[in-house]
């Protein structure tokens, strides 16, 4: 079945709502404007309950279907906030904001569900509950988190859990998932070198921070060529390598940051140990000491299988054959959609953006050519997973 004709008739009203997100771009919990407008909208369209404040600045909608909501529950979620970037699209919509940009299209996210929620509200042509989560902080927040630490999935008794996140690069109307991993767990770390300054003329007297620092950056690529399973995937990467400001001095100290990215809970377990032994010994073999901080990012999206199968013959319903990937390669980003995996069982899907730049690039921008196909997902997976009886 194609995309829903009355979705098609919300179109430019859905689309409006996206524009106005994309001129006010708000980050992490700061989602203040943005939560109040979903909320108004949700109010009006009838839902049924509009809980705001649920993990700081996260918005929850529940509606229930013709038998008043008995029975099973399902979560749909899309996430609200920007990123701290300088837009150069030149769009007549683009960012009020200095500074802030919808670069990953959480706008578009956030406007296709809202449009779902309301065809929804509308026809309630199922039965049990649909709970619509509009979620803060999903870029480095961890909003999802704090959502379900304020209670979201045993408040409203979820039972299953959905997401969804546009992908450039795919065809407006096509879809990609996969089971299992999917988006890798987000580790960062931060490692002070500590050695001994001095004169860069005489380096005798001195113990180099630097020289340490450049041993362990080439170290740590050990772990992924001699530690871990070649068939299982680990990335390091040291971003950050700060140390001195003289042409003849040999500092004291020098600071290297980065991240460590995983799919599998063993490996990234493997990665922080080495990470920890391979840093510590060289600083120490160099006499010098190192400072570490490993700090525990998203974890691994995984998407659970029943769940994933049914989430792609969805797609395959409005796409059509032919248009939904089920084989997308898993890739080493990070997604905090993770956390509600880890409570219920559901799947993350892809939607086409079309041949838009990439995420996280100041010249992204949402295709609204793909709103009709994210809306009638969400309005079809509902309607399936919950369907009325006859």
């Amino acid at each position: 079945m194609p995309i829903v004709n009355r979705l098609a008739d919300f179109h430019d009203e859905i689309t409006a709502w996206r524009r106005d997100f994309h001129e006010n771009p708000e980050i992490l919990y700061e989602t203040v404007r943005t939560a109040e407008k979903v909320a108004e909208l949700l109010k009006g369209f009838g839902v049924d309950e509009v809980v705001t404040g649920i993990g700081q600045t996260g918005v929850v909608g529940v509606i229930k279907g013709k038998n008043g909501g008995a029975g099973k529950t399902i979560g749909m979620r899309a996430d609200m906030d920007a990123l701290p970037i300088n837009e150069i699209t030149g769009k007549e919509y683009a960012s009020k904001t200095p500074g802030k940009m919808h670069a990953c299209g959480h706008d578009g996210h956030t406007s296709m569900l809202l449009g779902a929620a309301k065809y929804l509200a509308e026809t309630r042509n199922f039965d049990g509950t649909v709970v619509v989560i509009f979620q803060p902080a999903e870029e480095g927040g961890a909003g999802a988190k704090a959502m379900i630490d304020d209670g979201l999935m045993t408040r409203w008794n979820i039972d299953e859990v959905y997401g969804m996140h546009n992908y450039p690069g795919m065809p407006v109307g096509e879809f990609a998932i996969r089971k299992g991993a999917l988006m890798a767990a987000t580790d960062e770390f931060h490692v002070k070198i500590t050695g001994r300054g001095g004169h860069a003329a005489k380096p005798h007297e001195t113990i180099d921070p630097i020289v340490a620092g450049s041993q362990i950056v080439t170290a740590l690529q050990t772990i992924a060529s001699r530690n871990a399973d070649p068939l299982k995937s680990v990335v390091v990467s040291v971003t950050v390598f700060e140390a001195g400001n003289a042409f003849n001095v040999i500092p004291q100290e020098a600071t290297l940051r980065g991240t460590v990215r995983t799919l599998d809970p063993g490996v990234r377990e493997l990665a922080e140990e080495r990470f920890k032994a391979i840093v510590t010994a060289i600083a120490e073999g160099m006499g010098a000491t190192a400072e570490i901080d490993y700090i525990l990012g998203y974890p691994v999206v995984v998407n659970h299988d029943e769940e994933t199968d049914f989430a792609a013959k969805i797609a395959e319903e409005v796409a059509g054959q032919g248009k939904v990937n089920r084989d997308l390669p898993p890739m080493m980003g990070g997604e905090d959609f993770a956390y509600m995996l880890e409570e219920r069982p559901g799947a993350f899907i892809f939607a086409g953006n079309g041949d838009s730049a990439g995420l996280h690039h100041p010249m992204y921008d949402f295709d609204d050519n793909a709103i009709p196909y994210g809306c009638s997902y969400w309005v079809r997976l509902a309607e399936t997973a919950l369907p009325a009886a006859a």
